[in-house]
């Protein structure tokens, strides 16, 4: 399977990582996929895709559209259809709010299909790209579609962007304390405007950077500290730094490295970073 992606151009770039294709046939059918520092949107050109939640109460979905995922704080399970062609976005943590009136803790833990955000408009995205073989206008277009739907910053966003951007650079290891005294407001405040635009806490939000950060640190080709690689990342209970990775990932370290060791990540294919074959 081929990932084509690119950065959009300014100011979009300070609310989405890449807008990407996806094309040809997967290497793994079933990804485990943990929480993230990301929300998404996926316009699917081909056959539906299947999406499971590890909440067991709630029912699996079939998506055959497009849909729009929040922030998740829990890990999911996504299969591929035998042959991809989607067009997706990896949007910061606080990304949607300038794209989307529906509110953020809505999209929280959930996938929704996009004309319940976009109303009445993922056909006629469809439509645009059609048949066209280059991604690089693929993309184009998905950019210029974002870029229409583009709202300059409601109230409080640009506090939740330039505390949310010193929790992506330090890999969540500032303290909430320290970014809410850095932007002269409350930890209450604060927390309630994260709320608003991102779904969850800044707490919530520099644990999912502090794990991801973890595991993109795994080099599954020779031995693992674990315990060097906890501390590093701001784990200083291993008691905890156990718990919270059984709970993200489904599994333990030992049996997380076993698994990447069976199945490498593709080189230069960014979406094997996080997420894990199932199967």
């Amino acid at each position: 399977m081929e990932y084509v992606g690119r950065v959009p151009a300014p100011p979009l770039d300070r609310f989405i990582d890449d807008i990407y294709c996806l094309t040809g046939v997967p290497r793994h059918r079933r990804m485990n996929v943990p929480p993230m520092p990301s929300a998404h949107l996926f316009v699917n050109l081909g056959e539906p895709a299947r999406l499971w939640d590890s909440d067991p109460s709630v029912p699996p979905a079939m998506l055959s559209d497009g849909w729009f995922m929040g922030v998740w704080t829990r890990r999911f399970l996504f299969e591929f259809p035998a042959r991809v062609r989607l067009v997706g976005v990896h949007f910061k943590p606080w990304g949607l709010s300038p794209f989307v009136t529906m509110p953020a803790t809505e999209l929280r833990n959930r996938w929704v299909p996009v004309d319940d955000v976009w109303q009445r408009s993922v056909e006629r995205i469809r439509d645009q790209i059609g048949d066209i073989a280059s991604a690089a206008e693929t993309l184009r277009v998905v950019e210029e579609e974002l870029r229409s739907r583009f709202a300059e910053a409601g109230r409080g966003l640009d506090l939740v962007r330039h505390t949310g951007e010193r929790l992506e650079t330090s890999y969540g290891a500032v303290p909430v304390r320290a970014l809410a005294e850095g932007a002269g407001v409350s930890g209450n405040h604060l927390a309630t405007q994260f709320t608003s635009h991102v779904g969850v806490t800044p707490k919530r939000v520099a644990r999912i950077y502090r794990f991801a950060q973890l595991i993109l640190s795994v080099d599954a080709r020779g031995p693992v500290d674990w315990a060097g690689l906890a501390q590093t990342a701001g784990y200083f209970d291993q008691a905890h730094f156990g718990r919270e990775f059984k709970d993200f990932t489904g599994q333990t370290p030992t049996q997380y490295l076993a698994l990447r060791r069976r199945f490498p990540a593709e080189l230069g294919f960014p979406p094997d970073n996080g997420p894990m074959p199932a199967d």
